[in-house]
C-alpha cells in the first residue's frame, strides 16, 4: 500500500476521464436515450442503461467532498432509473466520508484493489508462444467477440462483487468499442485469436483494462503477453504509471503481482437500495 494522495487522485481522475469517454460515447451514438453524466466536483456520476457497469459514482473522496443535496440530487436521477445508487470511494479518503455515507443508508458490497506498477524501469524479456497484436479496423469486430466470450467465462477466482450476464457484457464491450481514447490488443496462439486487452492514457497514467483469455487457454501467458506488450507501449508513449483494477485474492491480481505490479490501494463498493 501506499499513501501519496496526489497519485491516488490522479489515479481516480484518469477512471472518471475513462468513464466520462465511455457514457458520452453512448450518449452520442443514441442507443442509450437515459443515459447521463454529472460532474460534483472531483468525482462523476455516471449512468449509461439499466444494470450497466458504468452506472456509479466515482472519485468521491479524494477532493473536496460532495455535498448532501449533490448527492440527492443523483439519487433521485438513479431512482428515476429504476437503479440503485453506487459508489466506488477510494480507502484512502477520510474515515468521515465513509462514516456520512454509511449513515444515510449505503451498504458494503464487498472491494476491489487498485493495482500499480511504475513505468521508469525496464522488465525483464518475454519469451511466449503468444504473438500480439495492434487493433485495426479490419479485426476490431474479432477483438470484441473475443472480448465478450473470454469476459463472459469466469475463472471463479477473487472475491468478485458482481457476475454479469452474457448479454450484459456484450453491451457494455460495445459500449466501449465506440469510445475514443483506447489502444486495443489481440492476443493469438498459433494463429487463434484468444485473448484481449485495451488500455488508454491520460495525464501520464495508463489504465489497463478488457483483459480477457478465453477458458481453453488460460494458463499459456496469455494476459502476461498483453500486460508486457501494453506496458512496452505505454512506457514508448511517455506514461509513468500502469493501473489496473481487480477482485481481490483474484487470478488475475497474483498475474499481475508476478509482473511488478503492486496494490495501491482499494475502493469500497458502496450501495444504497
Amino acid at each position: 500500500m501506499f499513501d501519496d494522495l496526489a497519485t491516488a487522485r490522479r489515479i481516480e481522475t484518469a477512471e472518471v476521464g475513462l468513464t466520462r469517454a465511455v457514457v458520452e460515447a453512448a450518449i452520442a451514438s443514441g442507443d442509450a436515450p437515459r443515459a447521463f453524466l454529472r460532474q460534483l466536483g472531483g468525482a462523476l456520476a455516471a449512468y449509461i442503461r439499466p444494470s450497466s457497469p458504468m452506472n456509479k459514482l466515482l472519485g468521491a473522496g479524494l477532493r473536496p467532498s460532495i455535498t448532501a443535496t449533490e448527492l440527492e440530487q443523483v439519487e433521485t436521477l438513479m431512482r428515476a432509473c429504476q437503479e440503485r445508487t453506487r459508489i466506488e470511494l477510494s480507502t484512502l479518503a477520510p474515515r468521515a466520508v465513509e462514516c456520512w455515507l454509511l449513515g444515510r443508508g449505503y451498504r458494503l458490497l464487498g472491494f476491489e484493489n487498485v493495482l500499480a506498477r511504475s513505468l521508469h524501469r525496464g522488465s525483464k524479456p518475454l519469451e511466449t508462444n503468444v504473438q500480439i497484436e495492434r487493433v485495426t479496423r479490419e479485426t476490431l469486430a474479432l477483438w470484441t467477440q473475443t472480448t465478450i466470450e473470454a469476459s463472459a467465462q469466469s475463472d471463479q477466482t477473487g472475491d468478485v462483487v458482481d457476475q454479469f450476464s452474457r448479454e450484459t457484457i456484450a453491451t457494455a464491450v460495445e459500449d466501449f468499442v465506440r469510445a475514443p481514447g483506447f489502444d486495443r490488443y489481440l492476443a493469438r496462439w498459433k494463429g487463434v485469436a484468444v485473448g484481449a486487452g485495451s488500455m488508454r492514457i491520460q495525464d501520464r497514467i495508463t489504465l489497463l483494462s478488457g483483459s480477457a483469455t478465453l477458458a481453453p487457454y488460460r494458463l499459456r501467458g496469455v494476459q502476461t503477453a498483453l500486460i508486457a506488450a501494453r506496458i512496452a507501449d505505454a512506457r514508448q508513449r511517455g506514461a509513468e504509471l500502469a493501473v489496473v483494477t481487480t477482485a481481490p485474492d483474484s487470478r488475475s491480481e497474483a498475474n499481475l503481482i508476478k509482473r511488478g505490479f503492486s496494490v495501491a490501494y482499494a475502493r469500497e463498493i458502496l450501495e444504497r437500495d
